[in-house]
């Protein structure tokens, strides 16, 4: 591996600078990326491409200095394989033709074949660690079973999200039926991925933080901790890098930093030193700068990154990201200040902290 920072981070070591990508690093807010849907016709259609997904995914890499890729894709991927009719709407977002709505329609739901529907994932994933040549590491990925559970029972995204919300309390059974069949299916699901050449792997729960603290420990981390302990005893992806994602979910630092995953991604509301305090440096930290910041301009950027820097100290195990993803009204080269600035500003801490 040319470029092992963002590995050696993982495994709370030490590193010269600290390793960044960016959630969403590849998207919208650049024009390579548009002419490339355009070409494609779709998201769909791009994100089902192995040769698009690649190409894509590569994009923010030749702009930028990234110490990791990460997979172009859609964390919808599991819920569509279970044939619910994904599809996006321009200017809305992700669509489903089906959604679930009662306790039969989750008992009747089919049997996800994820391998054969996801093919095209794992030929992506190949690809893409093909054309890396070892460069930097490639990041494979999934929705967590609560944030899937959400949008299948919404149809889409949602304000409110008070029809997940009442199906989890009026039908809990079945909410636990359908929980699993998405646990199941994730399991599988990173499991080809790790198989296809994934070297690190990632969970994101986008909407962990929607439930008080009894919902949560019963509807969404037992599932994460579920897939955590099959993806640590399975040959192909027991000793491949896990990071939990769960937004919003920061008062749960603590447990979520015992679920046996190696890394935790914050958003941008907790501080990192508190953080890492909760979590007792049982795990790396990934982020956690909020992603408005890139709407400044770029000395502001520079300074706000410095203070995350400062914060987060030289000690061993912190990625930089954002608290969320990229936007696509964002400037691609205030992204470029962010990489420069955690790169420049790293390097120069830990030299000042080698010297004191």
């Amino acid at each position: 591996m040319k470029n092992d920072r963002f590995l050696r981070a993982l495994a709370r070591q030490p590193v010269d600078r600290v390793p960044v990508w960016l959630m969403r690093q590849a998207g919208r807010y650049l024009p390579e990326y548009r002419a490339t849907r355009e070409r494609a016709g779709s998201f769909l259609a791009l994100a089902k491409n192995p040769e698009f997904a690649c190409e894509v995914t590569l994009q923010p890499l030749a702009r930028f200095p990234l110490d990791a890729a990460i997979l172009f894709s859609d964390i919808l991927t599991i819920p569509d394989a279970f044939g619910l009719g994904l599809h996006f709407i321009d200017g809305e977002g992700p669509r489903f033709a089906r959604r679930i709505e009662s306790a039969s329609d989750v008992a009747n739901l089919p049997e996800a074949n994820v391998v054969e529907a996801l093919s095209y994932v794992s030929d992506a994933v190949s690809l893409i660690r093909k054309e890396l040549n070892d460069s930097v590491p490639l990041i494979g990925f999934s929705g967590a079973p609560w944030t899937l559970f959400c949008y299948m029972l919404e149809g889409g995204g949602s304000t409110h999200y008070h029809r997940a919300k009442r199906f989890m309390l009026d039908e809990a059974k079945a909410a636990h039926q359908l929980l699993n069949k998405l646990a199941d299916a994730v399991i599988e699901y990173l499991i080809m991925q790790a198989k296809a050449g994934a070297q690190v792997l990632m969970l994101f729960d986008s909407w962990a933080g929607l439930l008080a603290a009894p919902h949560y420990f019963e509807f969404c981390e037992r599932y994460l901790r579920k897939i955590v302990h099959a993806i640590k005893a399975d040959p192909a992806s027991a000793n491949l890098p896990l990071i939990v994602f769960a937004k919003g979910a920061n008062l749960h630092l603590e447990s979520l930093s015992m679920l046996g995953c190696d890394a935790l991604g914050l958003d941008w509301t907790v501080p990192i030193g508190e953080a890492r305090k909760l979590t007792g440096g049982r795990v790396a930290l990934q982020g956690n700068l909020d992603p408005a910041v890139l709407y400044a301009a770029p000395d502001q950027i520079r300074s706000e990154v410095a203070l995350l820097l400062e914060e987060a100290t030289t000690a061993p195990g912190h990625i930089f990201n954002l608290g969320h993803g990229m936007n696509p009204d964002m400037l691609p080269e205030h992204a470029a200040v962010v990489v420069d600035a955690v790169h420049s500003y790293s390097a120069a801490q830990r030299a000042r902290t080698s010297l004191a």
